[in-house]
């Protein structure tokens, strides 16, 4: 068998777009029409595609054409490379469209309150694309590439800020655990002394100020077991291990669901030390933004 030797990497575009044409739809002059050419323009592009191939595409009659039996495997093969194409064309446009939001939070922050609502505003905005990061760290919009960040703070006076959710301490545990320890029902809360309290480690004041709060004494604020994050401390509590000190509307899933109880009727309120949503006050002059903003305090 004689091997064909291509003197190019691939064949021209325009001699495969008027070969996959022609053969789609059968005729030469329906291709032309469609592709804003000639049908001799067509005719001379699949004819050199066939000397280049090296081998007949089409069967041609006196008034019509047909594929030969290479030219209908060819034209399967290269309509899934031109649908290809299209879909990757069709990406990238799209992709180019988007406007995109740089937002960052805490992980607690972002996996119990944020990615739960973040559904809807990607329901009534799916133009906009949010990138959502975490970290502990301060934010610096100077450095810091990001549109807005929520943080733990009182209200910033340098930057616009927005309250997003009244941060709210109370102990949880899990129903389970509650059973177990007579001790603590009927919101005693002097039980607590001699149970096992459950810290996060970037949140290690919670109980100190909750037990403060409530008068409660005789329990050391600082021992137990600590985590990473809260959101560990919770699972910790969820399975028994203990009582976690959670801000209420970090959990309010988990206690909707009666994974998590409230033993203690007393709450702490930390009034204006809350969760904000911060952001330098040009930004708002991004419609993208504004639109994030308000959906956001909103929810």
């Amino acid at each position: 068998m004689t091997k064909i030797t291509f003197t190019r990497a691939l064949p021209s575009l325009n001699a495969l777009r008027a070969f996959e044409a022609a053969g789609r739809l059968k005729s030469f002059q329906l291709a032309a029409q469609e592709l804003h050419v000639t049908a001799a323009a067509v005719s001379r592009h699949v004819k050199l595609l066939e000397e280049e191939l090296g081998f007949p595409l089409f069967d041609r009659g006196h008034r019509s054409v047909a594929l030969t039996s290479l030219g209908q495997q060819y034209l399967a093969d290269i309509a899934e490379g031109f649908d290809s194409l299209k879909r990757a064309t069709q990406d990238v446009v799209e992709a180019s469209q988007k406007r995109k939001l740089r937002i960052q939070a805490y992980t607690t922050v972002a996996m119990k309150w944020l990615v739960p609502r973040l559904a809807s505003f990607h329901a009534a905005s799916p133009e906009i694309e949010v990138s959502l990061t975490t970290s502990l760290e301060d934010v610096d919009f100077s450095i810091d590439a990001l549109d807005g960040a929520i943080r733990l703070s009182n209200p910033p006076l340098a930057l616009g800020a927005d309250k997003l959710m009244a941060n709210e301490l109370v102990p949880v545990c899990s129903p389970a655990f509650m059973d177990r320890h007579s001790q603590i029902q009927g919101d005693k809360t002097e039980g607590l002394r001699g149970l096992t309290l459950l810290h996060s480690l970037a949140r290690r004041q919670d109980w100190r100020k909750w037990l403060s709060a409530a008068g409660v004494q005789g329990v050391n604020p600082l021992a137990g077991l600590s985590y990473e994050s809260s959101t560990l401390a919770y699972q910790a509590a969820i399975h028994g291990h203990g009582l976690a000190i959670a801000q209420r509307a970090l959990v309010m899933q988990e206690l909707a669901a009666g994974d998590l109880v409230m033993p203690f009727s007393f709450v702490l309120d930390e009034g204006d030390f809350t969760y904000y949503l911060v952001y330098p006050h040009e930004h708002l002059n991004r419609p993208e933004f504004a639109a994030f903003r308000s959906w956001l305090i909103s929810v």
